[in-house]
């Protein structure tokens, strides 16, 4: 649980300690957060967020054609 940072309000943190709310200590109570990711997890993120893109955009599509119908 995430007991010091308000953007949660008590509830499981899935941040994973790469929260940028200040005061944060979703980082498993460690005083040190990283700052930097390396080109394979920025690699991996950004095929992360591309895949939720394309889904967003599959769901709009189909919201699209419903409502041509």
């Amino acid at each position: 649980m995430c007991h010091n940072c308000k953007h949660h309000q008590g509830k499981e943190c899935d941040c994973e300690g790469k929260c940028e709310n200040e005061g944060c200590n979703c980082g498993g109570g460690s005083h040190f957060q990283r700052q930097y990711r390396t080109k394979a997890e920025q690699i991996v993120e950004l095929e992360a967020y591309l895949g939720e893109l394309k889904l967003e955009v599959q769901a709009v599509e189909e919201k699209l054609a419903e409502l041509h119908k």
